[in-house]
């Protein structure tokens, strides 16, 4: 949060204050977090500007709170493979810009790809890089991984993707285990050249809501694997 807030100009949160208020939060509402198996309590701190002005400037005073959901499957498919559709038509974030940050512009940048992308029947969109448009950013809903071979990729952190706390965790837990693990650049081109070679053996997407979703089908150009 503190990062996203320190790229949008927004004063820093104490870490102590945070961590309370999810805390006192939860205990009061403990009774809404859900048991069943594939729930959980869903937990968003949120920042918002509140001074009353019109104008463009960093605002003055701003207002700290969080929301808690009980939610089940973020996606309708639930944990059954998702299909996915590759755009090069839009960008959604570039080198320097606010890719990196969470916030509302992001999402925002991405609502006319997502929808069409739903007209068409896919669940969500994968985001290319906003230069060359080739290389693998995320998906608008998580981050997003895949193993050629004995190899699992994932987009490095640049700056044009959320560095999501379930990418990290599970970066954390697939070299605990022992596997090869790249934080590189990887095209579209690659992907689709290893699965013509039987060597794409994993796609998944990770994301607070989304947690791990396997991807079932990538769709590009007109053409679907």
């Amino acid at each position: 949060m503190n990062n996203s807030a320190r790229r949008l100009c927004i004063p820093p949160i104490d870490p102590d204050l945070a961590l309370q208020s999810l805390i006192r939060l939860v205990d009061v509402d403990r009774d809404w977090v859900p048991s069943t198996v594939g729930t959980s309590l869903y937990i968003r701190p949120t920042v918002i500007a509140s001074e009353p002005f019109l104008g463009i400037r960093p605002a003055k005073s701003y207002i700290y709170f969080v929301i808690l959901s009980p939610v089940g499957a973020y996606y309708p498919e639930g944990m059954a493979p998702v299909k996915i559709l590759v755009v090069d038509k839009y960008v959604r974030a570039v080198d320097g810009g606010v890719g990196g940050a969470k916030t509302s512009g992001n999402y925002a940048a991405s609502l006319f790809a997502s929808d069409e992308a739903k007209h068409e029947g896919f669940t969500q969109v994968l985001w290319l890089d906003g230069v060359h448009r080739k290389y693998l950013d995320e998906v608008g809903t998580m981050n997003i991984m895949v193993k050629i071979g004995n190899e699992i990729i994932t987009p490095p952190l640049t700056g044009t993707i959320l560095p999501g706390v379930t990418r990290d965790s599970a970066l954390t837990l697939l070299r605990a285990w022992g596997l090869k693990v790249s934080e590189r650049q990887v095209s579209i081109d690659e992907v689709v050249e290893a699965h013509g070679r039987g060597k794409l053996e994993e796609v998944w997407g990770t994301g607070t809501a989304a947690v791990i979703s396997p991807v079932g089908e990538l769709a590009y150009q007109a053409r679907r694997w």
